[in-house]
């Protein structure tokens, strides 16, 4: 027996004062309602409804199981609305993992609005270039700035794009010269991101082609030889800064460095292979509020290009 459908049962028909106007709002028939109401009396083993043919009253017994089932189903149903609105709640402690470079330049200002925004949300954010295992380490969030993502079990949500711009200081190209071609950069001291899924540049375009005619597809130029590599793009930027190479930086960081005249775009009318914008988190059937908070709102802040965005 299903006890507590069966008091709901019971107290409709005292509420309604009658198995025929119950069993119209229950959507059952009345003598559904009837064979309901005697199973439950069997199983107290005591009568609850004495019932005539054209009136019923509740037994001394049945006032006192309506009083309690009152008061015990109001109290179940304050519970569940208890339960429901704090399972809805962006509450509780949300543990991100992001890109040091981005997290400082991109994340800081969106998040600290977005905490100003759920005050009862707690953020433990880890800075970390590598990627790691989101499960393992019980974050609740990745974010991930990666040209694809391998297959997961993990929910990919992508965000954004960010053009990957080749970049180098005045002092550096007045010294060595302007790349004219992409054949050019192999004369060149090249400085790379060494935690990238390739060890060079990857063009949307063919690099053993004509000078300057692009072509269909994706070309890597691989690096040869000695070239710097740095595991941080913050680092990338201050080494290009300095004047030690040729590197590709995210939009985020060569935007305002290009702007203030610290760095120069090389070969801006090659297209290098854009990275993406995503935030991954495990697979769940119930997406816990604070993380679909989380993830919409970067998606609703983040512009889907973020170099036209400037």
């Amino acid at each position: 027996m299903d006890t507590f459908n069966v008091m709901r049962t019971f107290r409709r028909i005292v509420e309604l004062g009658g198995l025929a106007k119950a069993a119209e709002d229950l959507g059952i028939s009345a003598a559904g309602l009837s064979k309901q109401l005697r199973s439950l009396e069997a199983h107290l083993d005591t009568v609850l409804i004495q019932r005539t043919t054209r009136s019923m009253s509740l037994t001394e017994t049945g006032r006192s199981y309506y009083a309690e089932c009152c008061r015990l189903l109001d109290e179940l149903d304050a519970l569940e609305r208890s339960v429901k609105q704090q399972s809805q709640r962006v509450a509780g402690t949300l543990r991100v993992n992001a890109p040091l470079s981005f997290a400082l330049s991109v994340l800081s200002p969106l998040i600290t609005d977005f905490l100003h925004k759920y005050p009862d949300l707690k953020l433990e954010l880890v800075m970390e270039d590598r990627i790691v295992d989101a499960v393992a380490h019980g974050f609740d969030v990745s974010v991930r700035l990666r040209t694809s993502l391998d297959d997961s079990t993990l929910i990919a949500r992508r965000l954004a794009t960010i053009e990957q711009k080749l970049c180098a200081a005045p002092a550096y190209l007045k010294l060595h010269g302007q790349p004219q071609t992409l054949q050019d950069l192999r004369h060149h001291k090249m400085i790379s991101y060494s935690l990238a899924h390739t060890q060079g540049i990857v063009f949307d375009s063919d690099f053993d082609s004509a000078p300057n005619t692009p072509a269909p597809g994706s070309t890597a130029l691989l690096f040869s030889g000695e070239h710097s590599q740095v595991n941080n793009s913050l680092m990338l930027r201050d080494f290009l800064i300095a004047g030690l190479g040729i590197g590709a930086l995210p939009s985020f960081l060569a935007d305002p460095a290009i702007a203030s005249g610290q760095l120069q775009r090389v070969l801006p009318e090659f297209v290098n292979e854009p990275r993406h914008i995503y935030a991954v988190y495990p697979t769940n059937r119930h997406l816990q509020p604070k993380v679909k908070a989380f993830v919409d709102y970067l998606a609703a802040q983040l512009p889907d290009d973020m170099s036209k965005a400037r």
